[in-house]
């Protein structure tokens, strides 16, 4: 039997614990880390489940929000000092507009190679790399200065994403039918996956980072590839005669990805881990692009063929706002602010840039670039870290 001495004295160590573990949780906030200006990634809260990462990848900061990162202001110590801009790659002028979103007005035009995609942040948020996919290069830009440097020799970029240990840049080399593993700073090759399916062009990853599904454009159909092993594990014909997939995102709990489908004309939403047969959302013609809200509660798709954007709400589960553009349009691929007020997005068949209002949709400018304006990106913004595309962080 314990004496009453005893028992103070366990009680007393019990509650200096307890301080010791609020402490721990406190520091590891994001709000903390946020404030001290620490450039160490955020740890996960201790009342958060531990997701077993791929090696190398970065912990996974909040499971129920893979998006916890972007919030407004929490912008990495490496980009904290670039100038903000919005990089518009125009396909048929073989240009990027340069836009200063302060004043949306373009401010230089930077010459690059034939037909470029997309403008993709680097892993580690340094480089901007402009994907010039019929002049088989890839064009990086200094984001502090605004310049852009020697081309890199890549064959067929498409489009460009980074595996979530920065090992390796994934080219979605489209009309090779290939996804190319490349080295993620020097570009040389390390393995080049041939796939048989149409058209890869855009991609998202898991939340452990282990696998990535990638979208097929010409074919319908949608692969599953395991990160590490660089290999094709399952692949799935959409149920859709003439469906054409496009951007992937991946919702904030990690849970479903959402397809945009440019035909079936909405969005197929997959149980990644299941890869069973998708569910489908209409949400106007011509889905395109996907983008998630500053706060993970809203995604918006841009419908390029009626000139709208469908605003979807995760916890609800379905639409709850359609924004029609003034006069029409061709929303296509773009970005959010890093306040998380204004979503970019290209018009690409009107030589034209669109920023809107993500709080009443309202158009607030329509910007003249060159021809074929297609994957914008907005820089800097929030995150850690880069996956590719457009801007896609974690």
């Amino acid at each position: 039997m314990r004496t009453l001495k005893a028992a103070r004295l366990l009680a007393a160590g019990a509650a200096l614990t307890a301080l010791a573990l609020l402490s721990a949780c406190d520091s590891a906030s994001p709000h903390h880390a946020n404030e001290a200006g620490s450039k160490a990634p955020v740890q996960p809260r201790v009342d958060q489940p531990r997701v077993n990462v791929l090696p190398g990848m970065p912990p996974v900061e909040d499971p129920k929000d893979l998006y916890s990162a972007d919030r407004p202001g929490r912008l990495s110590p490496v980009v904290r000092d670039f100038p903000s801009r919005v990089y518009v790659p125009n396909t048929n002028s073989d240009t990027v507009t340069v836009i200063d979103p302060e004043t949306y007005k373009a401010i230089d035009t930077i010459p690059v190679g034939r037909q470029p995609q997309h403008v993709v942040p680097s892993w580690d948020l340094k480089t901007l790399w402009v994907n010039n996919d019929l002049g088989n290069s890839l064009t990086p830009i200094d984001p502090r200065t605004g310049r852009a440097g020697k081309a890199v020799d890549v064959h067929d970029p498409y489009n460009l994403y980074f595996t979530p240990d920065g090992r390796y840049a994934v080219v979605m080399a489209s009309m090779d039918r290939e996804l190319v593993f490349r080295d993620a700073h020097t570009m040389k090759t390390v393995k080049a996956l041939p796939v048989s399916c149409y058209g890869v062009n855009h991609a998202d990853f898991s939340p452990d980072g282990r696998y990535f599904i990638v979208s097929c454009e010409f074919s319908g159909e949608v692969l599953k590839v395991d990160t590490a092993k660089m290999k094709v594990i399952e692949q799935e014909k959409l149920p859709y005669h003439g469906a054409m997939p496009q951007d992937v995102k991946i919702s904030p709990d990690g849970k479903l990805f959402y397809i945009a489908d440019m035909m079936a004309n909405g969005l197929w939403i997959l149980d990644g881990d299941k890869f069973t047969r998708p569910r489908f959302l209409y949400t106007g013609k011509g889905a395109h692009g996907l983008y998630v809200s500053r706060d993970s509660r809203e995604m918006y798709v841009s419908n390029r063929g009626e000139g709208t954007i469908s605003v979807f709400d995760f916890a609800q589960n379905r639409l709850t706002r359609k924004w029609h553009l003034p006069g029409g349009g061709s929303p296509d691929m773009g970005g959010v602010s890093a306040d998380g007020k204004v979503l970019w997005l290209s018009g690409r068949y009107n030589s034209e840039v669109y920023a809107i209002d993500t709080r009443t949709g309202t158009e607030l400018a329509r910007i003249r670039v060159g021809s074929g304006p297609h994957g914008l990106a907005v820089y800097p913004q929030p995150g850690r870290y880069s996956l590719g595309h457009t801007g896609i962080f974690r």
